[in-house]
């Protein structure tokens, strides 16, 4: 069974081939005419703002009530009966008599009559045995006693290479420690020439405190021997020796007050 064939004229039937060419001049037309219009409303309708202008404020008025004025009088007298204290208080009349009443003086009751006092009854008897303690006021407590303290001095003992040197001069001792610690013996090491002074002086083992340590070095620096053989000449050598110095009582302990009061 064979298709018949259509002609040019059935495909125009179903599809527009043509390019619409009128709707794109009147989509260009609309587009121009609606530009035009909105140019011509701005510039009808366009808004004019007026210039700005500073207006200054309206100067100060002060309006004064003078008595002698009938403006014045007038409204003194609206004031005076609008009063609310004159309206809320009693006022008698011009023609009333005042109601003052008398003075009188105030008799308190315990002035005229004496109340009667009721004697204590006597305590109830005790059988019991009396305290050999009875309560009583508190005595003062006594104070602590005392512990006597014996005044020791330090001292400085030397070795026996530096005992065989003579006696030990040296000056004034006084010592100052800077904290309230116990003080350790301090021991030094010294070197004597053969005059009696001393040249060298070390220390080996300190008292914990830096500052007391330093004290007793230039103690024993400032100090001299006193030669059993005294020479005209030194003789060059050194005898060494050791020095221990034992704290007594007699150093000078900051108090706890100082203590407080230093940074």
């Amino acid at each position: 069974m064979s298709t018949p064939l259509r002609s040019e004229s059935d495909f125009n039937l179903i599809f527009a081939w043509d390019q619409p060419r009128r709707r794109r001049l009147a989509l260009a037309g609309f587009i121009t005419a609606s530009f035009l219009g909105h140019a011509f409303c701005f510039y009808v309708f366009q808004i004019i703002y007026p210039p700005a202008v500073a207006l200054l404020p309206p100067p100060g008025r002060v309006t004064l009530i003078a008595p002698g004025t009938e403006e014045g009088q007038v409204l003194l007298r609206w004031l005076e009966a609008e009063d609310p204290a004159l309206a809320s208080t009693t006022q008698p009349p011009a023609d009333g008599k005042s109601l003052a009443l008398p003075t009188i003086q105030h008799a308190p009751s315990y002035l005229t009559r004496q109340p009667a006092l009721k004697e204590i009854p006597p305590l109830p008897p005790d059988p019991a045995v009396p305290s050999s303690q009875p309560p009583g006021p508190v005595g003062p407590l006594a104070a602590p006693p005392q512990m006597a303290t014996t005044a020791t001095s330090t001292t400085v003992l030397l070795s026996t290479e530096l005992e065989t040197l003579g006696a030990l001069q040296s000056p004034p001792m006084k010592f100052t420690a800077t904290g309230r610690e116990s003080m350790q013996a301090a021991q030094f090491r010294v070197a004597v020439d053969g005059s009696g002074m001393v040249r060298h002086c070390f220390i080996e083992r300190s008292s914990g405190d830096a500052a007391l340590d330093e004290q007793a070095r230039k103690y024993l620096t400032l100090s001299h021997f006193s030669s059993r053989q005294p020479t005209t000449e030194a003789p060059k050598e050194l005898v060494w020796g050791v020095a221990d110095i034992e704290w007594g009582n007699d150093v000078i302990v900051p108090s706890a007050a100082a203590e407080r009061v230093a940074p």
